[in-house]
């Protein structure tokens, strides 16, 4: 007897489920890869938004020893914050202050804690100026104070 339709039938039904098995595989694959991006990027996400500072110094009145002036940086994030000039990079009026004229008065800071930040007052002229501190994840404070 020959190939009837109802074999015909089962071939394609077959070959159908073959097929839809390896378009699902593909799309397991696929959302597998986007549900791990999705956290990943959640994760950087939640780290940006736990790491948070702000200089609160008076932009009038900022205090000096014999050879620094000292800002004062305040963890506002829910992040402990690592303070070092590894961690830390400082502009003034957009030119980068090298490692050796700054410092931190503490290596770390919880939340609500406050560092000093001593830079070396050859570094800044009198007259206006702005401070920007670039911390960990690229979170950044401008500041505009007067010496």
């Amino acid at each position: 007897m020959g190939f009837s339709v109802t074999g015909s039938h089962v071939v394609i039904f077959i070959a159908s489920i073959i097929a839809a098995g390896a378009v699902s595989g593909v799309f397991m694959a696929v959302t597998f890869g986007i549900n791990s991006s999705l956290s990943e990027r959640g994760s950087r996400v939640q780290d940006v938004l736990d790491t948070e500072f702000v200089i609160i110094n008076d932009p009038e009145n900022i205090p000096s020893s014999a050879s620094d002036y000292i800002f004062y940086l305040q963890n506002i994030g829910t992040k402990q914050l690592i303070t070092t000039n590894e961690t830390f990079t400082l502009f003034i009026d957009g030119e980068i202050i090298t490692i050796n004229n700054y410092n931190f008065s503490d290596n770390k800071i919880k939340q609500g804690e406050i560092s000093d930040i001593y830079i070396d007052t050859s570094m800044i002229s009198v007259g206006d100026h702005i401070l920007r501190v670039v911390g960990p994840q690229a979170i950044e404070d401008k500041f505009i104070f007067t010496v």
